[in-house]
């Protein structure tokens, strides 16, 4: 098995013209490709409709060209600040070569989805349990046998609309939230904690630790919500000995939003090796305050927190790998530890 990943520029959400550019060199097979994550232009709110328009631009492309209708479709919205907008395409082949060379373990990509999810059960256990098991899927059409060995855990979550809460009341039921804007957080916080339990990082969740014990979190869970799914894509990133290929991947956790020392840790760890992407999170710390300094993200009414950590992350990992067409997903509940986030990095050899 050999897995890779290529980023590609994208002019808007609708934009192929970088993917068929590729297809037509003979560089990307459309037959090979398993997931997309892509970092579109909105706002990264509820009302954030280019992932929508992505995933479906997406979808219709690689259904012309042979592609495969199981491919997961993560999109994140938001490029606040320098964030470039793109795609970042993962393919999975068989390899040509003989195995991998006896210890050593290459970048291994498995993808799996949870059921649909009725609005009561968003934000809550679940979907804790159902996302853990599709985690677990993953790993396994990966190849990945240990949990040390997973670097990224790339979920897609649904959120709640007006519309669903008010479905959930007629029928005598009731939602985690009527906020719809918190409820992205409640899908992205049970999500990562579903990774977080299919990974042993902890070893159980009650409803009420969704959102509320920040000391669970996942170290390399990356949520992302949005309202064009009913249901969770996971894509799990790591290492595997029954992987070939050339590319890797490394990760750490920031303690907060201007960490960059983690990113540096991964690149001095793997001095000569290429970059091929940053995969982060991002968060504005829920204390109000980074390194004992104020911050204001949480009290601006005009733009939302998520908006300003996805610039101020973004920015810092930016700085260092020298390119802004880097994946970074803004609300990171219980994703690292708060205020904090995952940071990994896909590498060439």
């Amino acid at each position: 098995m050999r897995c890779q990943v290529v980023k590609v520029p994208s002019a808007s959400p609708s934009d192929v013209i970088g993917l068929r550019k590729l297809v037509e060199e003979g560089a990307l097979l459309p037959s090979d490709v398993v997931a997309v994550l892509g970092k579109t232009e909105g706002n990264g709110c509820v009302n954030d409709f280019t992932r929508g328009y992505a995933t479906h631009s997406l979808q219709d492309f690689f259904r012309g060209a042979g592609g495969e209708s199981s491919i997961s479709y993560v999109m994140s919205g938001g490029t606040e600040g320098i964030l470039s907008p793109h795609f970042t395409v993962a393919t999975r082949s068989l390899a040509n070569d003989d195995a991998a060379a006896e210890g050593q373990k290459a970048l291994a990509i498995g993808t799996a989805r949870t059921p649909s999810f009725r609005p009561e059960e968003l934000g809550r256990l679940a979907q804790v349990e159902q996302v853990a098991n599709a985690v677990k899927q993953a790993m396994a059409e990966a190849g990945i046998e240990e949990a040390a060995d997973v670097h990224f855990v790339q979920i897609k979550c649904p959120l709640l609309t007006a519309v669903e809460v008010h479905d959930a009341q007629q029928r005598g039921l009731t939602t985690v939230t009527e906020d719809t804007y918190k409820s992205m957080g409640y899908s992205r916080g049970a999500s990562a904690l579903g990774a977080a339990l299919a990974l042993g990082e902890i070893d159980g969740v009650r409803d009420e630790d969704i959102c509320g014990s920040w000391e669970l979190y996942s170290r390399v869970a990356s949520t992302s919500a949005g309202s064009e799914l009913d249901y969770c894509e996971v894509v799990v990133f790591g290492n595997s000995s029954v992987a070939t290929g050339d590319q890797f991947i490394d990760h750490e956790v920031m303690k907060d939003a201007i960490d960059g020392a983690a990113l540096m840790r991964i690149l001095q760890r793997h001095p000569g090796a290429e970059v091929v992407q940053v995969l982060a999170k991002a968060e504005a710390d829920p204390t109000g305050y980074v390194r004992g300094r104020r911050h204001t993200m949480l009290n601006d009414s005009d733009i939302n927190h998520t908006r300003h950590a996805r610039a101020v992350v973004g920015g810092v990992l930016a700085s260092l790998v020298g390119d802004p067409m880097i994946y970074v997903s803004g609300g990171a509940e219980h994703q690292g530890p708060a205020g904090g986030g995952p940071v990994a990095v896909i590498f060439k050899i």
